[in-house]
């Protein structure tokens, strides 16, 4: 087994104020930066801030400056699921930022890492679902512009469907979404992406597995220049907004198949985090940190 490494961005130093018994869970970021810092596998460093001119190539001018100014609506904010606050806005700017930055280390050694971002239920002039504005669209749009990689695939793996980013790119036919979801889970508007499929409740590894097989193969077919893999981790069974059945061997499973399949296809590849809300948050952790041991020592 080869040891890839390289360096992750993290951005669990800036701090979002969130009323008690709120549902997302901050602090699985700290406790996967401690796993891996504790295992030397990567360069851990923090993520730098996104500049708001790269923002806008996949996002309303006006709903920047207002979100950056603490000045959007009341439901708008509803919907993204946070109270505005400085901490907001300096934590998403740097989970944008650590995407960008891992986009330009994957098109530089091959493979590029965040432990945030996979923030894909954000459209181009709203957000919705804790994102605020995609980290993945900005960055493939990012990558375009300074000539570094012109087709770009999207494999998300989280539990809920990315629709920001399939609407973002649903006229785009430089760019492939592959997106497999639950079918009852959030959100229940569903948009298209060039691939989606569907799962019902309850499927475990055996099947999860079988389906992944079948659909990976048309992402290479597209023959992209890089590859960013949404890796949420809410098909755990543990997850308490999930849905899916999948154990942490079978995370592991559908972690080992990407992974290796860029590699194999030689693609540089980009992993974001996404989604995790088991309970405890420490099995999300450790799932999460199960993707990026994969990416180090993956053939």
């Amino acid at each position: 087994m080869s040891e890839m490494g390289g360096q992750l961005f993290y951005c669990d130093h800036y701090s979002i104020p969130l009323p008690n018994g709120h549902k997302f869970p901050m602090q699985k970021y700290k406790l996967l930066r401690n796993l891996l810092a504790a295992e030397a596998y990567y360069e851990l460093a923090p993520a730098p801030w996104a500049d708001p001119r790269t923002i806008a190539l996949a996002h309303d001018r006006e709903y920047i400056s207002r979100f950056l100014e603490g000045g959007l609506a009341p439901q708008v904010m509803r919907r993204i699921g946070f109270p505005w606050s400085e901490g907001l806005v300096n934590r998403t700017l740097a989970s944008v930022g650590g995407t960008l930055a891992a986009a330009g280390e994957a098109m530089k050694d091959g493979f590029g890492g965040s432990l945030a971002g996979g923030t894909h239920h954000a459209f181009c002039g709203e957000g919705a679902g804790f994102c605020v504005f995609n980290d993945i669209a900005i960055a493939i749009l990012a990558l375009r512009e300074a000539g570094r990689a012109n087709r770009a695939a999207v494999v998300d793996l989280d539990v809920h469907q990315g629709d920001g980013t399939a609407q973002i790119f649903r006229e785009d036919p430089n760019v492939l979404t592959l997106s497999i979801h639950a079918r009852n889970n959030f959100p229940f508007r569903k948009q298209q992406s060039t691939i989606d499929v569907d799962l019902p409740d309850g499927m475990r590894d055996l099947e999860y597995m079988r389906v992944l097989e079948q659909v990976l193969p048309s992402v290479f077919a597209f023959q992209p220049d890089v590859i960013f893999y949404q890796s949420g981790v809410d098909a755990l069974e543990a997850d308490k907004l999930g849905r899916l059945a999948l154990s942490h061997e079978g995370l592991l499973q559908r972690d080992r198949l990407v992974i290796e399949a860029c590699r194999a296809n030689d693609i540089p590849l980009v992993i974001t985090l996404g989604g995790g809300y088991a309970d405890p948050i420490a099995l999300t952790a450790e799932a999460h940190a199960n993707t990026f041991r994969t990416a180090a020592t993956a053939p």
